[in-house]
């Protein structure tokens, strides 16, 4: 039986791939997924972000005494399993990514951590505060946010994956983007699928970003038609 791990994406929780888990349990699949540092009320480490995630991974294949592992990574978790296929080669078997933002930059930074003002979702959006603070008790979700975004600030000043970091990941690799997808740029998506040494890009129809609005049989066969095909 293959594993496969599925990971969140930045303010989420491994509860939002219920649906994706299920549908590939069904397919055969032994499918596990975690909750990174600071999310769904797992505690903060002292430092947060992307290499902090990655050491989660690691920890929880330890944990489950697996030498590695195939990924599907939503939003942040595709760029965590990059990370990680760069870094940790040997712990990384294939990856799927799903609507994962690659064009990291200051200005790209600074557009998308004027969406994360916890202030004004509470005054606008209150029913989203509400789902963020019940999806992370008893974490703060405000904290959280804040964290989230100096996240961004630091990858648009240092993005962690850059063209020649991609051409070193050995890890044969699914770049899945939904047309309808307003964080995630479709050419640069494209570029880091070419950049890859054994990457391919495909694009959702009628998809936006939000994986709640993903249709999951679709996905569930992309991933598993990939993840089974001979290298």
């Amino acid at each position: 039986m293959k594993t496969v791990l599925l990971l969140h994406g930045a303010l989420g929780s491994d509860l939002q791939l219920i649906k994706i888990k299920e549908a590939l349990t069904y397919k055969g699949f032994s499918v596990l997924s975690l909750n990174f540092s600071g999310h769904s009320g797992k505690p903060f480490e002292d430092r947060f972000g992307i290499e902090v995630f990655g050491n989660d991974v690691l920890e929880f294949l330890d944990k489950m005494k697996l030498a590695s592992v195939d990924i599907f990574g939503y939003s942040m978790g595709g760029y965590v399993a990059l990370w990680l296929a760069c870094q940790f080669p040997s712990r990384i078997g294939k990856i799927v990514t799903l609507g994962t933002k690659f064009d990291w930059s200051p200005e790209s930074a600074a557009h998308e951590t004027k969406k994360l003002n916890a202030e004004k979702i509470m005054e606008k959006v209150p029913a989203f505060a509400r789902i963020l603070e019940s999806r992370h008790a008893p974490n703060d979700w405000r904290l959280l946010m804040h964290r989230t975004a100096e996240m961004m600030i630091a990858l648009g000043a240092n993005p962690l994956l850059d063209q020649e970091k991609l051409q070193t990941i050995e890890s044969p690799t699914c770049v899945l983007l939904g047309d309808l997808d307003d964080m995630a740029d479709r050419e640069f998506s494209r570029q880091v699928s070419r950049a890859l040494p054994k990457g391919k890009f495909m694009l959702l129809k009628d998809t936006p970003h939000p994986i709640e609005k993903v249709n999951i049989a679709t996905l569930a066969k992309l991933i598993s038609d990939f993840l089974l095909e001979e290298s």
